[in-house]
């Protein structure tokens, strides 16, 4: 078994989020089966910057000029509407998400069919000026994380737009990513499943997976621009694809046989399958509640 590595930073988002995953236990309409408290869309194939610790510095990283189909990101929403979902929809993933035009449509179609869900967004900042971000909020954006990559005057920057533009404190949280090495660049950090081996700032993949348990495929349904879904977002070689909402309803993927393997599996501390054999994420500090759940019916 592979040595644990020592966690030198440790986000203070964490405990948002799971307290959030903690608080959406929610079951789809007329049934027993628990749905995800979050859905992470990855908009598309393209993000702005290569950061050090992002398998995108990787180059041979392919980055794709492509973006979600406005028909199949609303077939998504509708489906989900169906079943009343009031849990939390994120713009994230491998991508910044502000590159993609249609994001304040999306965000609007979203709050319209979807009044009572959380909608988040993270962004690297660069695309954001006092016009976009207030459109942002204006079509329904509720909470804009924002991670500043490039020193604490990104930061002054960023409070002073948002004072500037009246945001309520509690809908804005700005994350400080621009910590060097020895504090993990300010982020709890990850082999993203294997994938940093060739990266700018290099983490071997694992030789032997680890004995703890994961509970990504528990609580979080992720989305990828061509509709691929993913058991998390740390698997950035795309290995683990369970489904696609094109063709497929969300309840049918989600309670596939691939997505039950890997639940069984994780919830037995087994991570010996791809991608999870060579991830070294610290898998258990959000969901558990959601895990407890499964746990009655696998």
């Amino acid at each position: 078994m592979e040595k644990k590595k020592n966690i030198k930073f440790f986000d203070k988002n964490i405990s948002r989020k799971s307290k959030l995953s903690d608080k959406n236990i929610i079951f789809f309409k007329n049934s027993k089966i628990l749905m995800p408290s979050v859905f992470e869309i990855s908009n598309s194939g393209m993000c702005n910057r290569k950061c050090a610790f992002c398998p995108r510095s990787d180059p041979n990283y392919e980055h794709k000029n492509e973006f979600i189909a406005e028909g199949m990101y609303k077939k998504f929403v509708d489906e989900i509407a169906q079943h009343q979902y009031s849990g939390t929809i994120i713009f994230s993933g491998y991508v910044e998400p502000l590159l993609h035009k249609r994001i304040y449509s999306d965000i609007k179609y979203t709050k319209e069919k979807l009044p009572k869900v959380n909608i988040e967004l993270i962004t690297n900042g660069d695309p954001l000026n006092d016009a976009r971000t207030l459109k942002l909020f204006n079509n329904g954006l509720d909470v804009l994380l924002i991670s500043a990559y490039d020193g604490p005057e990104q930061v002054i920057k960023f409070q002073k737009m948002m004072r500037r533009i009246k945001v309520e404190e509690n809908k804005f949280v700005i994350r400080k990513r621009y910590y060097g090495e020895d504090k993990d660049f300010g982020i709890t950090i990850s082999n993203r499943a294997g994938n940093l081996v060739n990266s700018d700032y290099k983490i071997p993949a694992l030789k032997k997976a680890l004995n703890d348990p994961c509970n990504y495929p528990f609580y979080t349904f992720f989305i990828d621009y061509n509709g691929d879904v993913q058991m998390c977002s740390h698997d950035w070689g795309k290995k683990y694809v369970i489904g696609n909402i094109k063709n497929e309803k969300i309840i049918d993927i989600w309670k596939s046989e691939k997505y039950l393997f890997a639940r069984k599996k994780l919830l037995n501390t087994n991570r010996n399958f791809s991608p999870c054999n060579k991830c070294d994420v610290k898998g258990s500090l959000i969901g558990n509640k959601h895990a407890q759940e499964w746990m009655k019916t696998i």
